[in-house]
């Protein structure tokens, strides 16, 4: 009986996935009218509860709707969503890390339950498995000699380990649990690798735009960045960067390889082996951040830099931040030939990580059944991300540009050049609505008519709302 209901529960989504293509490719368009369920049970040969779920899951999506009486009809097209933003042209040179009170002026109210928070890149705590999860803090807890109360291992706890390195199966990976280190959150992680391979006054190459706590990162080591040019859908310009490295005297890359955060944007795989290759031949370390590697919606998880590294010259970084538990504070490395440096480090600042929630982690991913936990988020934030897209299509100006991500948490809207999006921040934080102007993703507060929305919050009545408002305030601000 169970396989049966497995086998049909497949069906529908096979259903839904081939309509979704046909609607994709503008085979079907905005306005068709679709079977109704019966025809569409006949001609599937699926039942018609099987058909109906079909077409629930496109309806969730906001790809059709139904209307009374008169049947489905298709709603929306991603064909007509709006121009993708242009690729970025950081400033041509190699600067001292700027971070200003914006970012305190963002992120001062992460706990206003009143605000919209479409500001934080985090999946919203109801798409989180918090059963299960609290049942194995207990577990642990019951079952520790000390109630995990005492140190944890430096590097940390070996069941954690070992489930991090069956998880790298998923990108291709095969590291034992002896190259793992844990840290506190990913942050930890990437500050740890930068102090391993740079020093003072180094100049180390990131994307433009990219992620805020990168900057205050490289700024606590005394380090210059060399921005990179990114594209919104492949990530970092390879020749540029080929170029810059001799320019700028580059001592090491940090990458967001996979949905970058927060243009979204995805280095293809065979780039992916490219960038590694060429780093290896100048023996330039590559700190990869790949926090939103498992928050895919195609059919395949995109492989890692760290899948193509044969020097240990990529140090691999990532965290459950994103997937399951933001509080815990659970990230982790995977060094290369850096980790008794990382080590030494990290028992230098920290000594070691938090006992209880590692030990939590563990058990879940032992018995929590994570990769049933991934898929539903997978497809929980697929369906927000084509919900959000629509509203800001709907309800923005037409000269709006707006990345279409593959995975991850974020969009990145770039608004009419008239528009300051720090000065939208201020007048959103007076309508309840938190967001994050693009200033904050540049060293030298760039991106000014630019903010990045996460849509990590299920959507709701009041989501659509925010968007709305959002859409007038920037109008007035024209």
């Amino acid at each position: 009986m169970e396989e049966v209901l497995i086998k049909e529960d497949h069906k529908y989504v096979e259903v839904a996935d081939r309509i979704e293509r046909l609607i994709e490719n503008g085979a079907l368009k905005v306005g068709n009218k679709l079977l109704s369920v019966r025809a569409l049970s006949k001609e599937q040969g699926i039942s018609v509860s099987t058909a109906f779920q079909a077409y629930y899951q496109l309806e969730s999506k906001g790809l059709i709707e139904a209307r009374p009486q008169s049947g489905y009809y298709v709603k929306f097209s991603p064909l007509h969503v709006l121009d993708l933003p242009k690729v970025s042209s950081p400033v041509n040179d190699a600067v001292p890390v700027s971070v200003d009170e914006m970012i305190d002026s963002v992120y001062s109210d992460l706990n206003n339950e009143k605000l919209i928070h479409f500001s934080l890149g985090v999946p919203s705590i109801s798409l989180l498995p918090v059963a299960r999860l609290n049942k194995s803090l207990l577990h642990v807890t019951r079952d520790s000699k000390s109630s995990c109360l005492n140190y944890e291992h430096v590097q940390g706890n070996a069941s954690l380990r070992r489930q991090i390195a069956r998880q790298a199966f998923n990108w291709g990976g095969t590291p034992s649990e002896e190259e793992v280190v844990v840290t506190a959150g990913c942050v930890e992680a990437l500050s740890l690798c930068i102090k391993a391979i740079t020093k003072p006054g180094d100049a180390v190459a990131i994307e433009s735009p990219t992620y805020f706590a990168i900057f205050q990162v490289l700024e606590s080591h005394g380090l210059k960045v060399v921005e990179i040019p990114t594209d919104p859908l492949t990530g970092i310009d390879l020749a540029y960067l080929e170029k810059a490295i001799p320019r700028f005297d580059v001592k090491a890359c940090l990458f967001v390889t996979n949905f970058n955060n927060p243009l979204g944007s995805c280095i293809p795989d065979e780039k992916k082996k490219q960038l590694v290759e060429m780093l290896a031949k100048k023996e330039i370390p590559l700190i990869e951040d790949d926090i939103y590697g498992e928050m895919y919606f195609g059919k395949t998880r995109p492989k890692t830099c760290k899948t193509y590294d044969k020097k240990g010259l990529v140090l691999y970084c990532s965290s459950f931040s994103k997937t399951l538990a933001p509080g815990y504070r659970i990230g982790w490395t995977i060094p290369g030939r850096f980790k008794e440096k990382i080590i030494q480090l990290k028992r230098m600042h920290t000594v070691s990580t938090n006992t209880l929630t590692q030990a939590a982690i563990a058990h879940f991913l032992e018995n929590g059944r994570f990769e049933l936990h991934l898929r539903h988020l997978r497809k929980a934030l697929h369906t927000q991300s084509l919900r959000y897209i629509q509203a800001v299509c709907e309800y923005f100006p037409e000269d709006t540009r707006m990345t279409r991500p593959q995975g991850g948490f974020a969009l990145w809207i770039e608004m009419n050049p008239r528009v300051d999006a720090y000065k939208l921040h201020k007048k959103a934080l007076k309508q309840t609505i938190g967001i994050a102007p693009g200033q904050i993703f540049s060293s030298q507060a760039r991106f000014s008519n630019c903010f990045r929305m996460s849509y990590g919050e299920p959507w709701s009545d009041r989501i659509e709302q925010g968007i709305k408002t959002l859409g007038k305030l920037i109008v007035q601000s024209m």
